[in-house]
C-alpha cells in the first residue's frame, strides 16, 4: 500500500498516511474522477471503512482529501454517528489529524499560511476557501481549457460540467450571479467554480 500512496503523495506523507490506514482499518480506493466530489468516507454491511479519493487529484489535494475522509470514520468513532458530517466534531478531528502534515517537507512554502489559515475552522470542502483552491490548482498536472469564473468578464456565457449554459450577470458580495440561460433562473457561483467560456 505504501508503494501505491507514493505516486499519489507528497514524498514526507506517505508513511503517516499509510499508519493512519492501517490504524483506522480503512479500505482505500482510488477512483477515476468524479466531478461532484474529490473523496467519499462510508461503513459497508460488513463493518468495512471504505475511503475513495480520485486518482486524478494534485499530491496535495490528495493528502487533504484523504485525511478529510479519514477524519469522517475516526469522528464517527469517536463521537458517534448522530454528529452532523461536518459539525464540530469532525472539524476538531480534522484539525488534529492534519495539522502534522501542515510543514514545509510537505507543502510548498506558498501553500503553508493558506493551509494554516484554513484550518482555523476547516469547511465542508477546500473548494469553498476560493483562495486555496486556487492556489492548490497551481499544482495540477493537466492542462484544461476551462477557466474561473472570476476570470470571465460580466456578460459572457459560459457553460459547466453537466452542460448547462449560464450568463455571468454581477458580483454579489463574494459569489458570482448567473442566469442559467434555458430556465431564466438565478444561480450564485464561487469565484474559483471552473467553466468553459463560450464564444459571445
Amino acid at each position: 500500500m505504501s508503494d501505491v500512496l507514493q505516486k499519489y503523495l507528497p514524498e514526507h506523507a506517505v508513511q503517516p498516511c499509510f499508519e493512519l490506514i492501517k490504524a483506522n482499518h480503512v479500505h482505500l480506493k482510488i477512483v477515476n474522477e468524479r466531478v461532484t466530489r474529490h473523496g467519499d468516507y462510508r461503513k459497508d454491511a460488513q463493518g468495512y471503512h471504505l475511503i475513495t479519493v480520485n486518482a486524478s487529484l494534485n499530491k496535495y489535494r490528495f493528502l487533504i482529501t484523504l485525511i478529510h475522509e479519514i477524519a469522517h470514520l475516526v469522528a464517527f468513532e469517536k463521537f458517534g454517528r448522530h454528529i452532523k458530517p461536518h459539525g464540530n466534531e469532525w472539524k476538531y478531528t480534522f484539525q488534529q489529524l492534519m495539522v502534522p502534515f501542515i510543514r514545509p517537507e510537505i507543502f510548498p512554502n506558498q501553500l503553508l499560511p493558506l493551509l494554516a489559515r484554513h484550518f482555523r475552522n476547516p469547511k465542508a470542502s477546500s473548494d469553498t476557501d476560493a483562495t486555496l483552491s486556487i492556489a492548490l490548482k497551481e499544482y495540477d498536472v493537466k492542462e484544461t481549457d476551462k477557466n474561473y469564473i472570476f476570470e470571465i468578464p460580466i456578460g459572457a456565457k459560459f457553460r459547466i460540467h453537466n452542460g448547462r449554459v449560464f450568463k455571468k450577470i454581477a458580483l454579489r458580495v463574494k459569489r458570482y450571479e448567473c442566469v442559467e440561460l434555458q430556465s431564466g433562473r438565478i444561480y450564485l457561483f464561487q469565484p474559483n467554480a471552473e467553466v468553459e467560456l463560450l464564444p459571445s
